[in-house]
């Protein structure tokens, strides 16, 4: 039996998941392969004893996207024999990997290694923080094979890039490098290669060092921060700062402040 699609390893509060097929760039070639990651990703943000989660490929690869082999041969996550089918196929495949990614309550940072292509692109963006390789290379290039994305991406990729970036990468399909990415907002850093995952560790440290409640609450705001009317974001932000008010981290945050020492939070 082959190993899953997603290898998850955990460091204290940090999971990390690695996109684990390195021979094909880490395509998403089958239906199994959305049921790990999906899968990977409900398993961290079902665990309170998770405060971040880092995203990144093994190989030289983030994620080369879907598997043209089998959307030429009909018989992958892709096209099937009748436009009813081909619908239903996304829908319990890569589109059950962007509910997942986007609902996920953990911050999420993506680590990308390496080529982040159609659907890889659209996986980095449904992190929350993005930080890149200067060997990175992303594109929207669904265009260029005459399709488009059936991932969502046309939602996903303006919410990282902004509307008039995203149309000029999902017009051409054209890819562009690490510092472009960075310049149009898709990355916020771009590291040299070996020190990208120390990189984003330390900022995933950075995250956990805070209460892992608050973490969660304060990332659904900004999630809904992104669709929703401010009037309902202010009564969701009221009714969130209730609950923030009774942990007991939030106390101990208040008493370390006030006897000006460090904070000892226990997730609580």
């Amino acid at each position: 039996m082959s190993e899953p699609f997603v290898r998850y390893e955990q460091d204290g509060r940090i999971v990390t998941l690695v996109l684990n097929r390195p021979d094909s760039r880490n395509a998403v070639a089958t239906h199994q392969d959305c049921a790990d990651l999906t899968a990977a990703v409900w398993r961290a943000n079902d665990d309170p004893g998770v405060s971040c989660v880092i995203l990144t490929g093994e190989g030289k690869s983030f994620s080369a996207g879907g598997n043209l082999k089998a959307m030429k041969e009909r018989n992958g996550i892709g096209p099937l024999d009748a436009p009813d089918a081909t619908r239903a196929n996304y829908k319990r495949g890569v589109q059950q990997i962007a509910r997942a990614l986007w609902e996920c309550e953990v911050p999420m940072i993506a680590a990308i290694n390496g080529h982040a292509i159609g659907l890889g692109l659209d996986l980095a963006c449904l992190c929350d923080l993005r930080i890149a390789s200067d060997k990175a290379r992303f594109a929207s290039s669904f265009i260029k094979m005459g399709i488009v994305p059936g991932d969502g991406g046309a939602w996903i990729l303006p919410r990282a890039v902004g509307l008039a970036q995203a149309a000029e990468m999902m017009f051409t399909g054209d890819v562009i490098d690490a510092e472009t990415a960075r310049t149009h907002g898709l990355v916020s850093r771009v590291v040299a290669p070996e020190a990208l995952m120390d990189t984003a560790r330390a900022l995933a440290d950075s995250i956990v060092a805070n209460p892992a409640k608050a973490l969660r609450l304060a990332k659904r705001l900004l999630r809904e921060g992104q669709q929703q009317r401010l009037a309902d974001v202010l009564e969701m932000s009221a009714a969130f700062q209730a609950l923030a008010h009774e942990t007991q981290d939030h106390g101990e945050a208040l008493d370390a402040f006030l006897e000006k020492r460090d904070p000892q939070f226990t997730g609580r």
